[in-house]
């Protein structure tokens, strides 16, 4: 769960042509806990600070039961990758 959280966060932050560095600076984190973070490898992080990396980057946290289908934007964006 974590590893596709980060995954999602790098790629949304590359999008923008943004570093880590400025993306941490800007949410107020320091650079590694952003590089493990998108990592998936980060130990503990608070919840207010993954909510403003993602606000930073105009991105939400959804949730969903465990083993339900992929939605269909789920699917749109597999099928671009």
């Amino acid at each position: 769960m974590l590893f596709a959280l980060g995954r999602s966060i790098r790629e949304a932050r590359k999008r923008r042509g943004l570093t880590q560095a400025e993306v941490a600076k800007a949410v107020g984190i320091g650079r590694a806990a952003l590089s493990r973070l998108e990592g998936g490898v980060i130990r503990e992080i608070g919840m207010r600070k993954v909510v403003r990396v993602l606000d930073f980057l105009d991105m939400e946290l959804t949730t969903r039961s465990r083993g339900a289908p992929p939605t269909l934007e789920e699917l749109k964006k597999d099928m671009e990758s």
